[in-house]
């Protein structure tokens, strides 16, 4: 059988997906899109090469339907995914990018049985270098999980956990890059008050953090023995590293994390809560605020 797959939503999110489905090999007759917003329909056909169509029509036949959707169109969607199953004769499964919605959700507006899989990116998946955590449902075979990790490695890294865990993944990775670009927003503006340019600034600080992220990825030691070995007793990063740990940078982030964990787990009770960029959406937002 053929492994059709279906991207319900054009945002930046559904497009970085399908940007990086087609660079690992996969054949733009097997792909089709959802996106009911006629202009970014057309974008996506002219760019990309693949159909363009409505909920219905691209789920029927798909063995993958991907959500990419504002959690507000979730129920409208899975209800036409529910109405197209009547004619299926291959089991969907359904993955969900959704921020902070439960599976049970998903499983219990679709028919009985049907498999789901909870998917926590980040936006780096804009770059394919994706951070991505996934969680399956009751009904999602080892087979079925095994596939979507295969499929969402086209735009990044890819860890299996159990949906518990999902509030965790949310604090760490799925709001991580915000950390990541503040701490970036304030080594710029400490460079500007020291005297550098802004250009400048900007420059030294996004090398250094791309070199840093690089470095840490791919050396095979921790951060502990990476910063070590850049802080000679009594220097100028110790210097540095102790002002940041006096002013409760270390407590600063372990109180953020909790907050942000905190934060998701209620935004899974809540109908309203925003996720990624959805059908008529350019935004890239993932975690819930």
């Amino acid at each position: 059988m053929t492994e059709r797959i279906a991207i319900i939503g054009g945002g930046k999110i559904g497009e970085a997906l399908l940007a990086g489905l087609i660079q690992s090999g996969k054949p733009t007759k097997d792909l089709v899109v959802a996106e009911k917003m006629a202009s970014r329909a057309d974008e996506i056909a002219a760019e990309y090469g693949v159909l363009v169509t409505d909920v219905t029509t691209a789920v029927e036949g798909a063995e993958y339907v991907f959500l990419a959707i504002k959690p507000d169109a979730v129920d409208d969607v899975l209800r036409e995914v529910a109405r197209a199953e009547d004619s299926a004769d291959n089991e969907r499964v359904i993955v969900t990018l959704v921020a902070g919605l439960p599976i049970q959700r998903y499983e219990n507006a679709l028919q009985a049985g049907s498999p789901v899989i909870r998917v926590m990116p980040n936006t780096p998946m804009l770059v394919n270098e994706a951070m991505s955590a996934v969680a399956p449902g009751r009904y999602a075979g080892e087979e079925q999980l095994a596939a979507v990790v295969r499929l969402l490695e086209a735009v990044g890294k890819v860890v299996v956990v159990p949906e518990k865990h999902m509030d965790a993944v949310t604090a760490v990775s799925g709001s991580g890059p915000a950390y990541v670009f503040l701490m970036a927003e304030a080594m710029i503006d400490a460079g500007v008050a020291l005297g550098l340019s802004r250009v400048q600034a900007s420059e030294l600080t996004v090398q250094t953090i791309r070199g840093a992220g690089l470095l840490l990825s791919e050396s095979g030691l921790s951060p502990v023995d990476l910063r070590a070995a850049v802080t000679s007793p009594g220097g100028t990063t110790a210097s540095a590293i102790r002002e940041f740990e006096a002013n409760g940078f270390r407590h600063g982030v372990y109180e953020a994390t909790r907050a942000c964990a905190a934060t998701s787990a209620k935004a899974g009770h809540r109908p309203d809560v925003e996720g990624l960029g959805g059908q008529n959406s350019g935004r890239t937002d993932i975690d819930a605020p």
